[in-house]
């Protein structure tokens, strides 16, 4: 149960890195409600799943997967550059929150 709360708030914070986007660009009600919705539940997703899981394993995998979906979201939405070298440093991060939900 606790691993669905951190993915539902990695989900969250996607959705908050979207709205982040489109409000640092043009400021609207949609966006605004995207990007502070979206952290809010995205800190609520989080903090329940602590009450499954270990903190530092279920951060560390939020951020993980945050990190490196905002990275994916801003090169295939917004264009950001999709060097070799982004891309791998991506995969590297995955890898890594691969790890730590393996060994949890």
């Amino acid at each position: 149960m606790g691993w669905l709360f951190v993915l539902l708030a990695a989900s969250s914070e996607l959705v908050s890195v979207i709205g982040l986007k489109k409000y640092s660009t043009k400021k609207g009600f949609i966006s605004m409600l995207l990007y502070v919705g979206g952290f809010a539940a995205s800190l609520s997703f989080l903090y329940k799943s602590f009450e499954f899981l270990q903190t530092s394993t279920a951060y560390a995998v939020w951020i993980g997967i945050g990190t490196a979906g905002a990275v994916l979201i801003n090169m295939v939405f917004f264009g950001e550059s999709k060097s070799k070298g982004r891309l791998a440093s991506v995969f590297c991060i995955i890898i890594g929150v691969v790890g730590l939900k393996a060994l949890s």
